[in-house]
């Protein structure tokens, strides 16, 4: 935890947009990311919201877990679904802040997070 925020959040990313990421080092951002001026994150509680809202039934996704601490001051806390905060980055994201990536194949997959 950082504060009382955690050190640990995750993003869920289609594949290719992650593979063009591996190789460029940097992730951008996806499209909804791009429109909105910041990269959306979850923690793991949020996980397996933002998988059913913005993703169920996509196939071909995966989910990256990044180190808060080395974000600095572009991750901010905002409100977002249901008044929960959520963490944005306000900037790119370098790939040495990534803890792991994996394939996500359905919800089942957040139990891992410790949900």
């Amino acid at each position: 935890m950082i504060g009382d925020t955690p050190h640990i959040i995750y993003k869920i990313c289609r594949r290719d947009e992650w593979h063009a990421a591996e190789r460029e080092r940097v992730f951008r951002g996806s499209p909804d990311d791009l429109r909105d001026g910041f990269i959306h994150f979850s923690t793991a509680e949020q996980t397996s919201g933002t998988f059913e809202k913005y993703f169920a039934g996509e196939t071909g996704l995966v989910l990256v877990a990044v180190d808060a601490r080395e974000l600095g001051a572009a991750l901010k806390w905002e409100p977002s679904r249901g008044g929960a905060l959520f963490p944005h980055l306000y900037g790119e994201l370098g790939l040495d802040s990534v803890i792991w990536s994996r394939p996500l194949a359905s919800a089942a997959d957040f139990k891992q997070l410790g949900q």
